[in-house]
């Protein structure tokens, strides 16, 4: 039998979605380690804002302390983006928000699962904030929401050109919106497990791996908050093109 080297690393092998409770076969209904890691997402989602937050102190806890951060960061940015009109879809957007965040936070945890790698997951997300967005521009705007495609400000002879290309833009935004959040959270996991390798083949030479290790899990720890505040921001900005398309 050929002898496997220690940098034998398969670093993808943690995106791997794989069946918990009904053996090797993974079917439609199959609780899998993806499902688990959104169940414990939710759990401690429930833990933070219900349990953290029930006391209403005036001077608040720890707990009741993030979770009010968390509702005002949320709150000033669809203010400051949308305005005043956008409060209305503010449960959304914060649903949105803690979902990937709590999702991104908990994939850095060992032997846990980051479902916020997974395009079904991500690509699910932007469509529905695609279809969303749209739905809004027309209900709110009825035609004049096309409005956002024709650049009025531009020399006639360019607009028919710009509206391609907004056109385009616009189609392409769920594409985007998805796989940045997808591909940053895969390369920066699959680094981390390639150093972890590194560690665990060279044994007590493995100071270097070890030191990159700590390096890029910190530099992961604020990737994982900026992805999810990237996420938020830009559906801030699609939301605010569907009310205010002519601006």
């Amino acid at each position: 039998m050929e002898k496997q080297s220690a940098f034998n690393i398969h670093p993808m092998d943690q995106f791997i979605i794989d069946p918990i409770l009904t053996g090797d076969s993974l079917e439609w209904y199959s609780f899998t380690n993806q499902a688990l890691w959104m169940l414990i997402s939710l759990v401690s989602i429930s833990f933070v804002f219900i349990y953290g937050s029930r006391k209403h102190q005036l001077v608040p806890g720890r707990l009741q302390s993030i979770a009010e951060l968390l509702y005002f960061f949320i709150r000033d940015m669809i203010i400051d983006i949308a305005g005043q009109e956008g409060l209305r879809y503010f449960p959304y957007i914060f649903t949105l928000f803690i979902l990937i965040l709590f999702g991104n936070v908990l994939g850095l945890l060992p032997y846990s699962f980051t479902y916020t790698s997974h395009i079904a997951v991500t690509g699910f997300l932007a469509l529905s904030v695609f279809i969303a967005v749209t739905i809004i521009g027309f209900v709110k705007n009825g035609l004049g929401f096309l409005s956002l495609f024709w650049i009025s400000s531009a020399p006639l002879a360019l607009r028919p050109i710009l509206l391609i290309i907004e056109v385009i833009s616009y189609f392409v935004r769920p594409v985007s919106h998805s796989i940045r959040l997808a591909g940053n959270m895969m390369a920066g996991h699959a680094v981390i497990k390639v150093f972890a390798g590194f560690a665990g083949a060279l044994g007590l030479g493995a100071i270097a791996p070890i030191f990159a290790i700590t390096a890029v899990y910190g530099l992961e720890m604020l990737v994982v908050v900026i992805q999810a505040y990237v996420f938020t921001i830009l559906t801030c900005v699609y939301l605010n093109d569907a009310l205010h398309p002519g601006h």
